[in-house]
């Protein structure tokens, strides 16, 4: 068995600037399964929350991902430097012990009250700083209405190359008009600071994708597994899903039609941030049930499924590995890691969390060659 091994690392080793398939015989029968190698990726949108939440969940997303964008709408929220600080140590922490080389990329969260002093105490200490307007989503009560009272803090953003994370949507806004309604903010701020970089987050619609192509080169988005998998339908068709509920909502087919061209186009305006966001079943399964879809146990295996029912499975490590790391000035990954066509059933429960695709069966699993 040790010596099969040992055959395989040095077979997969030897390509090491591109991403590989290669047909192995599996030990103990006569079948042959494919291996597949990719840069290890990044995921730049994913929820942690805190306390054992945060134990719960950080594992499954340490497991397939070399560094994560932590997002600050936690409670209470994750504001200034003291605070990045803290929520750092506490991820670290949570940890288990053979995924001790995992990075998480720290930001925090830009508030109607956040001063020159907040961001001066962060520098150093996140790559971005996360914008929610008020209402839209989990934790984004007394969030953002006026976005030119900020332009002091965009400015100081700028300067000190801090990126500028936006939840796209519009308050008080019908739902599935939301992010279109939020893009003409988002033209207005890259109009009035040209130097700074902004990514729009978990972008859900057609005209979203349109206007990223059309803007400078300053501005790029995220784009969401669920996003590339889900409609509306999925969410309330012919029975509620509570656990496909998100924000932004799924939209129609034409708007999933758009967002997968762009995933597969070798754009480097859109990468990948799954947006991963656990709650518990009880949260999830009521009258008022939370937005936030956990998906981080079958991230990477969807992904390989859905780029290759599409032909572009050589355009995946682009897109996870590449773009984003390039987009936020981070160096490229050196490691790969290694995923087996092996199906294997997603658990139903986790901790008390239902996860993205429970229940069903995934083609492909991580494989560890050592």
């Amino acid at each position: 068995m040790l010596k099969n091994n040992i055959t395989i690392f040095l077979l997969l080793s030897v390509i090491s600037f591109f991403m590989i398939t290669i047909h192995i015989k599996t030990i103990g029968n006569d079948n042959f399964k494919r291996v597949l190698s990719i840069r290890y990726p990044d995921d730049f949108h994913v929820h942690f929350r805190q306390g054992l939440m945060l134990h719960n969940v950080i594992n499954h997303t340490a497991a397939q991902f070399k560094r994560a964008m932590v997002m600050p709408n936690t409670e209470p929220a994750i504001k200034n430097g003291d605070d990045v600080k803290r929520y750092y140590q506490e991820i670290m922490d949570a940890l288990d012990p053979e995924n001790h080389c995992f990075q998480p990329l720290m930001t925090f969260k830009i508030t109607p009250s956040t001063t020159l002093n907040d961001i001066q105490s962060v520098v150093g200490l996140v790559i971005a700083g996360k914008l929610y307007p008020d209402g839209v989503t989990t934790n984004s009560e007394g969030g953002v209405t006026d976005y030119q009272a900020l332009y002091p803090i965009f400015e100081a953003m700028q300067e000190h190359k801090i990126i500028l994370s936006l939840h796209g949507e519009k308050s008080n806004t019908f739902c599935l008009d939301r992010e279109e309604q939020f893009l003409s903010i988002l033209c207005q701020i890259t109009q009035d600071f040209p130097r700074l970089k902004i990514v729009l987050e978990h972008i859900s619609t057609k005209a979203a994708v349109d206007l990223i192509e059309k803007l400078p080169d300053t501005v790029a988005a995220t784009i969401t597994l669920h996003h590339l998998e889900l409609t509306l339908d999925d969410v309330i068709g012919s029975l509620n899903n509570p656990h496909n509920f998100c924000k932004p909502i799924a939209k129609r087919k034409e708007d999933r039609e758009a967002l997968r061209k762009a995933a597969f186009s070798c754009n480097p305006k859109f990468f990948f941030g799954s947006d991963s966001a656990p709650h518990l079943r009880t949260n999830k399964e009521c009258s008022s049930g939370c937005a936030g879809i956990f998906s981080a146990p079958v991230l990477i295996p969807s992904l390989i499924s859905l780029f290759e029912k599409y032909d572009t499975l050589n355009l995946l490590e682009d897109f996870v590995s590449r773009f984003g790391a390039e987009f936020y000035g981070l160096p490229l990954n050196e490691d790969k890691i290694y995923f087996i066509e092996n199906e294997w059933q997603v658990p139903l429960d986790y901790s008390g969390i239902v996860a993205y695709k429970s229940g069903e069966y995934m083609a492909w699993q991580i494989y560890n060659i050592c």
